[in-house]
């Protein structure tokens, strides 16, 4: 719960200052400040440190008391938001069945109405668990920024380049194979239309995989990112049969043949990143290849288990991902901090595989770097105001014998329930655990009925 002191007038024009009981910026030095302080100014933070125990000075600072710890912002590197329209559809399948037999037929009957209903109410989820930014990879580009914005939320949106079988693409605007540079033309439109729209919007690229799309195909793509040094963000190594199949249609494994064709080079983020062999992790190395780690739909889907460890050791960068809601099948990435910490360990056997804070850097800062992006996921100057408040009265911080306890106590036994407020850009879009920005209940009806209809359309 926050309560606001205003000292002075001008309120949301001059600077906001948020007094938190702690502070945990998640920067480099693992900071803890009981109490801190926060300052915020055009949705930009412009200071961060511990209560000098004086009142503001200035007088147009809005002065707002956390009653909590007050994080930074989370970031869900790897995400399709919309898919609650699919949530639960399909179950215990393997990722290929799943996709073949109940995903794509569906998704071939989406309309840009179902796309903005679905992120919409994943939107709504996302901000109440304290997800500030996502990385989207799906269709309909325009429907799935529309309702960013409407929600208040920030996302770094990677149109698909994916032939869905039966169709051509949700937009059936072309066929055969003036289809991917008629698609790849869209993204470069949808770049050159809305990129950096209201500061909340970035644009990348999101060409699915090396199995569903042409090798050169991939190579024209990541020029077209590389140009407008945008994200290229693609599905990769992801299960053990995809990287088999492809080995022995192409002669070596995804990362090798990817980088002889000149895919990477610029902003590159890899999902899943699972069956990566030492010659595969030498590529993520030498071509500075982002990871976004999505341990949960890797785990539910039986994919396997990424090195992660390995990975942070080689100086990769990694950020955690939920994937969509229908291989999660939610979006809360506080379960994923806590099982990318214990699978590191199983696979690792070792207790201090991966210390929880730095799978709280997972989540936040990390997650900012792995996008390309230092200014999210860390409360530091020149960052952007994206915020969370978690309450500490709650016996998930008892005990709490000394600073650093708090952020084991966040990873371990503290949730997604205990956000109660989250700002964005300085904007604060949940309060006291309720969206401000979505009508909720419209947001399920809409996603419901859509649903039903795309269950039987999609056979």
């Amino acid at each position: 719960m926050t309560t606001a002191l205003v000292a002075g007038g001008s309120g949301h024009d001059g600077v906001m200052r948020y007094v938190a009981d702690a502070v945990v910026p998640c920067d480099e030095g693992g900071r803890v400040l009981r109490p801190g302080t926060v300052e915020v100014s055009g949705g930009v933070i412009t200071a961060v440190g511990p209560v000098d125990g004086g009142a503001p000075d200035a007088t147009d600072v809005q002065e707002v008391r956390v009653h909590g710890a007050l994080l930074p912002g989370l970031v869900n590197v790897h995400c399709h938001s919309p898919m609650t329209l699919f949530r639960g559809s399909g179950e215990n399948l393997s990722l290929h069945h799943w996709l073949n037999d109940v995903l794509w037929p569906r998704e071939a009957n989406l309309t840009e109405e179902d796309v903005y209903w679905g992120m919409t109410l994943a939107a709504a989820e996302l901000l109440c668990f304290g997800v500030t930014t996502t990385c989207e990879a799906y269709f309909f580009e325009d429907a799935l920024a529309d309702a960013v914005l409407a929600a208040g939320s920030r996302a770094v949106i990677t149109p698909g380049v994916l032939q869905l079988p039966g169709k051509t693409s949700p937009a059936d605007t072309a066929s055969g194979e003036d289809w991917w540079d008629t698609r790849t033309a869209e993204i470069v439109d949808f770049h050159a239309r809305r990129h950096g729209e209201d500061d909340r919007i970035e644009v990348g690229f999101a060409p699915h995989a090396a199995y569903t799309v042409p090798v050169p195909v991939l190579a024209d793509v990541a020029g077209e990112a590389r140009r407008l040094d945008a994200l290229f963000h693609i599905h990769l190594a992801e299960t053990e049969e995809e990287g088999i199949r492809f080995a022995a249609e192409h002669g070596d494994s995804v990362p090798v043949v990817l980088a002889e064709a000149g895919v990477f080079g610029g902003r590159v983020l890899a999902a899943h990143s699972i069956w990566l062999s030492a010659e595969d992790l030498a590529v993520y190395r030498s071509h500075d290849i982002a990871v976004a780690h999505c341990p949960q739909s890797n785990a539910k889907l039986a994919s396997g288990v990424a090195p992660l460890v390995e990975l942070l050791a080689q100086g990769t960068r990694v950020g955690l991902g939920t994937d969509g809601p229908a291989s999660n099948n939610d979006l809360d990435l506080w379960e994923e901090m806590r099982l990318a910490a214990m699978l590191a360990r199983i696979r690792e056997r070792d207790a201090a595989a991966l210390p929880a804070a730095t799978a709280l850097d997972l989540a936040t800062r990390g997650a900012g770097l792995a996008l390309g992006r230092p200014d999210l996921g860390v409360l530091a100057v020149g960052a952007r105001a994206d915020m969370l408040a978690v309450t500490l009265d709650d016996p998930a911080f008892v005990p709490l014998l000394e600073d650093a306890q708090l952020i084991e106590h966040l990873v371990w036994s503290a949730s997604s329930r205990l956000v109660t407020d989250v700002w964005v850009g300085g904007r604060q879009v949940v309060e006291a655990g309720r969206c401000l920005t979505v009508d909720v209940d419209e947001a399920r009806h809409q996603v419901e009925a859509r649903a039903h209809r795309l269950e039987r359309a999609g056979g």
